[in-house]
């Protein structure tokens, strides 16, 4: 059940030796984050390595610290330059990527994407006969195309080409990528998407992705310490964090080689991607942006699915999360022995990175923790407009009970309980997520329903004298989801 928890978590969604202290100078005191995270006790509990660590408030990083070491084979420790695998943080920054150069006029994301590949071809399909995918479908895991994530490699492997990995010829698979569903009509998470979207660009522009991030989005945002170059080639990083199993051993050489890069081969660190959290949140409210507009702010970080799509997606960030009556923008990385999340509000210019160089039961506490820790320490709480009024009696008769997970759809059961006279949903992963099991279920006059820190409105269909199923619904997007109580 353990191990089936952290697979799910892993999909949002998703340190014992302290460096230094780099608070920035600002008006407000941020040095109450140091004195009540106890990251160093967290790291020499959960066998943790290392642990990397943003804050940013108000458009402005105001607070930086590292913990750990880099490897614990070398003791050597982990400073702010130093750069950790991202996993499938890389993801909606190839999707940013792609905006771009869209607005340059050098691709068009509306066309199928089918067009702009040469070294290698969508396979047929029933399913895209009448309907090929375009690039913005990929972005959103609403392709439909199978091979979710991918083995990692190291040097003095065999390391295969993107075209072998799209034909199976790869660990994990042994099958050509192909079509599950219709393109548009349903979510699922798909890294080959990304291996597709990667071959597009290379194909198009002749350059490696590599080579087009670097020129469009990280040399022009001062990122200093990120690339999408990979630990067998030249120019890679000499100051990186090692990869751990869950006994705090280094995997293999620790320098996990990524030839799906678009998908999952970005290095980075916590203030480089916190800068870029930061630009999009100045584009967002089109000011101080100097590199994303305004446009592609919107079109990046706007909910373009919610079916079957854990909460919420954009085209490239996940959009799940209601922390403090915020709208949030976010990613999570998760790869063999290293992971962290990118947090960032869609208003007020706040957020937090961090990145671990562990295995997911020694990272996954230490990271909750913080998440937990800084949302409530921080007092990013945004007044609500919901215009509130008392749950009626016989609905609240009808609602209480427990049911298959209608909020993300990971299969974990959720519960609606009544305390005080108050409804209350609970749930493992509201837990998780938030640090208390149990978020109040509010009723808007105007019918529908509101949970706290959970961004999507609901809709209960009470036909039948009982809870049949729920539409959830973020601006213009609605799903259905079918409810059953246990």
């Amino acid at each position: 059940m353990k191990n089936t928890f952290y697979l799910l978590l892993a999909t949002l969604i998703i340190l014992s030796c302290h460096t230094r202290n780099n608070a920035v100078t600002s008006k407000r005191e941020y040095s109450f984050l140091k004195d009540s995270l106890h990251i160093e006790k967290q790291l020499e509990k959960n066998k943790l390595p290392g642990f990397s660590f943003v804050v940013f408030e108000n458009y402005k990083i105001v607070y930086s610290d590292q913990w750990g070491v880099k490897s614990m084979g070398s003791k050597e420790n982990i400073d702010e330059n130093t750069a950790f695998s991202t996993a499938s943080i890389s993801k909606p920054i190839t999707a940013l990527l792609c905006h771009i150069l869209e607005e340059k006029g050098l691709i068009n994301l509306n066309e199928p994407i089918d067009k702009y590949l040469k070294r290698w071809h969508l396979p047929k399909s029933k399913f895209t006969e009448n309907n090929s995918p375009t690039w913005k479908q990929f972005f959103n895991h609403t392709a439909g195309t199978s091979q979710g994530g991918f083995e990692d490699h190291y040097e003095g492997e065999t390391i295969p080409t993107i075209k072998q990995s799209l034909l199976g010829q790869i660990p994990r698979y042994d099958k050509e990528i192909e079509f599950l569903f219709t393109p548009g009509t349903n979510f699922e998470y798909s890294g080959g998407g990304y291996v597709i979207v990667q071959m597009a660009l290379e194909d198009t522009l002749n350059k490696s992705i590599a080579e087009l991030a670097q020129e469009y989005i990280f040399s022009p945002l001062g990122m200093k310490n990120t690339t999408m170059i990979q630990p067998n080639e030249k120019g890679f990083p000499s100051n990186t964090a090692l990869v751990h199993d869950k006994d705090g051993k280094v995997i293999r050489t620790g320098l996990p080689i990524t030839p799906q890069v678009g998908a999952s081969g970005m290095w980075s660190t916590p203030t480089d991607l916190a800068k870029l959290s930061i630009e999009i949140q100045n584009a967002l409210r089109n000011k101080n942006n100097k590199v994303i507009s305004h446009n592609v702010a919107k079109k990046i970080t706007e909910v373009t699915t919610l079916k079957n799509a854990v909460g919420g997606w954009s085209y490239g960030w996940q959009k799940s999360f209601g922390y403090n009556n915020y709208d949030w923008f976010s990613c999570n990385g998760s790869n063999t022995g290293v992971g962290g999340n990118v947090l960032a509000s869609m208003t007020d210019g706040n957020g937090m990175v961090y990145l671990a160089n562990g295995e997911k039961p020694n990272r996954f506490p230490v990271m909750n923790n913080t998440r937990v820790k800084v949302l409530t320490l921080m007092n990013w709480d945004k007044a609500t407009q919901e215009d509130i009024q008392p749950i009626p009696a016989d609905l609240k008769e009808k609602l209480v009970g427990t049911y298959n997970d209608f909020l993300y759809g990971q299969g974990m059961e959720t519960k609606i309980v009544e305390k005080n006279n108050r409804l209350y949903v609970e749930s493992m992963l509201l837990d998780f997520l938030k640090g208390k099991n149990e978020n109040e279920l509010l009723y808007l006059k105007n019918g529908t329903f509101k949970i706290v820190d959970y961004p999507n409105v609901l809709k209960f269909d009470f036909s039948n004298g009982k809870v049949n199923a729920v539409a959830l619904t973020r601006g213009s997007m609605k799903t259905e989801v079918q409810i059953t109580k246990k």
